[in-house]
């Protein structure tokens, strides 16, 4: 079986790694302990070389003091002292430390440190005696006995007892330090040659283990690889042939179970997706048809509810005004009523137009108005229209100018028509403006034709939006953060009225300035006057 081979390989080398494992633990620890011997060697140097520095620094102080007898030097003699007397601490506590030996060959060194140590301070206490005795003479007015007595102790003593002292003791550490550093690289010479048989025994099992096991399974997989690629690209006939008493026997019996079974499986799902395709396309079809009918209804509802709402507001406004304007007036004469109410009969009348024609859009789903055509003076049409809609600019504070020739201009149009298209104009130009503004309108004639300029103060329309103005349903972005109310329709329905009557509809705008909307009509020639 081949999970047994597996197995017995993983657990061989498990042993290897094992093993290594073992070897680098213990190498670990002798090199932490080679480390700590090296290291407790270099910092006992260290102390013995402080503690030679301190006991000269000592000494000199004391002869100093003898030679000089000042109470400067007195005070540094005792500082001194305590420091040679701390550095003596130090070097004891080292020595009795049982930290600082880990083994038995580290406490077979300590007897050697103590007795060191025991001559050092025996030495610093006998100079102390000496020092004293010698103070002592020269305090007694002998000062060539104490000279004398003083150089003898430098010679004999510290010469001759105290340096060759502290050169055993530095030379000890020094060997200590030595014999761990040899021990070291000993350590890690053994260490790669462990090292390097143990690789050298892993990777030969490891490359006779691995082509052992890729002989016994690589005709297994392909097998195994091929048959699945058959199935996973369709071929459900298709049959893996491999006879072993393995694991891969065993998957491949059970691939071929598996395609089996899913040949069966596939079967049912192509006549039921043959089935359910065919209904699918019947009902997408009919919803296909549904939704475009449902489209079209919803379009045609939300056109003719906005040209409703757009084109009944300012009528509706104006004859409000009107009407209060009216009662408002505590005297007025018949005429003045008279004319109140023939403006109010007269926007009555177009609203009863208007909403004619937006039900014939509505039903006959075409834009196409109908027109009742007359010769018409458009200077007279442009004054009463901008008297109507100065009550709407005087609700915001807007004034409203004219400047209209004297004589007649006359046109061939629909006079609701062009009124409408003005309303439209001056409507935008009211709700846009800002409290305080004002709004110009100029009527001149060029050539053979007659031109009405509308111009305000308001918020005006962004370059990027000015070829996009006269589109169905789109307002620029400043005119929707300004209003929410509008749909867009007032300026596409005066273009198309404006063209209808051979004219046209420019516009000319800085954002933040004002627009100037400039409507062109042909005039009426001699032939045509002559005509009418």
């Amino acid at each position: 079986m081949f999970r047994f081979r597996l197995a017995a390989v993983i657990a061989v080398s498990f042993g290897f790694v094992l093993f290594l494992g073992l070897v680098l633990h213990w190498g670990s620890d002798r090199v932490e302990l080679y480390f700590q011997r090296s290291q407790a060697a270099y910092e006992t140097f260290d102390h013995y070389e402080q503690l030679s520095q301190k006991a000269y620094r000592h000494f000199k102080q004391r002869m100093d003091r003898l030679v000089a007898d000042t109470p400067v030097a007195g005070a540094g003699v005792e500082s001194s002292k305590q420091h040679l007397y701390e550095a003596m601490e130090v070097l004891r506590n080292t020595a009795i430390n049982p930290q600082t030996a880990e083994n038995s060959e580290d406490w077979q060194d300590k007897p050697g440190e103590l007795e060191r140590v025991a001559r050092f301070t025996a030495f610093l206490e006998a100079s102390e005696y000496r020092f004293d005795e010698v103070e002592k003479l020269r305090q007694q007015g002998k000062r060539d006995m104490a000279v004398l007595a003083l150089s003898k102790f430098s010679e004999e003593e510290i010469d001759g007892k105290f340096q060759p002292l502290i050169d055993a003791a530095i030379n000890a550490e020094r060997e200590k330090a030595g014999q761990a550093r040899e021990e070291l690289e000993g350590l890690v010479a053994q260490s790669r040659w462990i090292a390097i048989l143990a690789s050298a025994s892993a990777a030969l099992f490891s490359l006779m283990s691995g082509v052992l096991l890729f002989r016994g399974v690589r005709k297994p997989i392909e097998a195994l690889m091929k048959g699945t690629d058959e199935i996973a690209s369709g071929n459900l006939f298709h049959r893996i042939a491999l006879d072993t008493r393995d694991e891969f026997g065993y998957l491949a019996a059970h691939f071929n179970e598996m395609a089996q079974k899913l040949e069966v499986q596939q079967e049912k799902l192509q006549e039921g997706r043959a089935v359910l395709e065919r209904k699918v396309a019947e009902r997408t079809f009919e919803l296909h048809q549904l939704n475009e009918e449902l489209k079209r209804m919803d379009v045609q509802r939300c056109e003719f509810l906005a040209d409703i709402s757009h084109e009944l507001r300012t009528p509706i406004t104006v004859i409000r005004g009107e009407a209060e304007v009216t009662l408002m007036e505590d005297e007025l004469d018949t005429e003045e009523y008279k004319d109140a109410l023939q403006r109010i009969l007269e926007l009555s009348m177009q609203l009863g137009k208007y909403v004619n024609d937006l039900l014939f859009l509505a039903r006959a789903e075409s834009a196409n108005m109908q027109f009742e055509w007359d010769r018409l003076d458009l200077a007279e049409l442009v004054a009463s229209t901008v008297e109507d809609f100065q009550v709407m600019a005087q609700e915001n504070s807007i004034s409203v100018s004219l400047d209209a020739p004297a004589e007649p201009v006359w046109v061939h149009c629909d006079k609701q028509r062009l009124r409408q298209v003005l309303f439209i104009l001056g409507d935008n130009a009211c709700r846009y403006s800002n409290p305080g503004g004002h709004i110009a309108v100029e009527l001149f004639t060029d050539g053979d034709e007659a031109c009405l300029s509308l111009s305000d103060q308001g918020i005006g329309i962004p370059s990027q939006d000015l070829e996009r103005i006269f589109d169905r349903n789109f307002r620029s972005k400043n005119a929707l953060h300004m209003r929410a109310d509008g749909t867009g329709l007032g300026l596409p329905m005066a273009k198309s009225i404006v063209k209808a009557h051979g004219g046209r509809i420019t516009v000319t705008s800085a954002e933040n300035s004002g627009s100037k909307f400039t409507i062109t009509l042909p005039l009426i020639s001699a032939e045509q006057d002559t005509v009418a």
